[in-house]
């Protein structure tokens, strides 16, 4: 365990759309030898994601999108297929989650489970994700969703079956954390 943590220096390399720092920082380690450390931290602000499913047509919505990061390090096309998310924009996670949900998959829901919480890349990354679940029918559907133009969003609304869905991950075609997490979740949670 990290002792005397003091932030000694802290410079912004970039704020174009989120906050890129570089901190340095000193520490006592375990063998009471004082260190400095210099680090980068990427600060988005935190994020909500959703599983929504239907018990029973044993199904799941899920979206594919372009993600540059992913086709910057070998995603042939750049496409994911994740479960919904947003960042909170300053609401609490379950209105943002319901907001996103909305934007993004055209359903409008109002009950939500909440199911864990995560730091999906704390090396680099601030954000802390919430993570929810949610039942979905039919007649929730009030749009086709697909996201806001305005925000640059394009995005396809999937609804597969739950075991194509789980399939999809052993055959490397789903490979978001936040959507295996939550498809695993669904599996351990006998939801579908």
């Amino acid at each position: 365990m990290l002792q005397d943590l003091r932030i000694l220096q802290t410079d912004i390399l970039s704020d174009n759309w989120y906050t890129l720092k570089k901190i340095t920082y000193s520490f006592t380690d375990q063998s009471g030898k004082t260190q400095i450390h210099s680090r980068e931290a990427y600060d988005r602000g935190n994020g909500a994601t959703i599983l929504l499913y239907n018990k029973e047509k044993s199904t799941v919505i899920l979206t594919r999108q372009f993600r540059l990061p992913s086709f910057l390090n070998g995603n042939k096309d750049g496409m994911l297929i994740e479960t919904c998310a947003g960042l909170l924009d300053r609401d609490n996670p379950e209105d943002c989650i319901k907001r996103e949900t909305e934007e993004e998959t055209g359903y409008r829901i109002s009950e939500v489970q909440k199911v864990m919480e995560a730091y999906m890349s704390p090396g680099s990354v601030t954000e802390i994700l919430y993570f929810f679940v949610a039942a979905y029918t039919s007649e929730m559907k009030t749009n086709e969703g697909g996201g806001i133009a305005s925000e640059q969003e394009d995005i396809e609304v999937l609804e597969i079956s739950f075991s194509q869905a789980m399939d999809m991950i052993a055959m490397g075609e789903i490979k978001d954390a936040k959507t295996i997490l939550l498809l695993q979740y669904a599996a351990l949670q006998k939801l579908l």
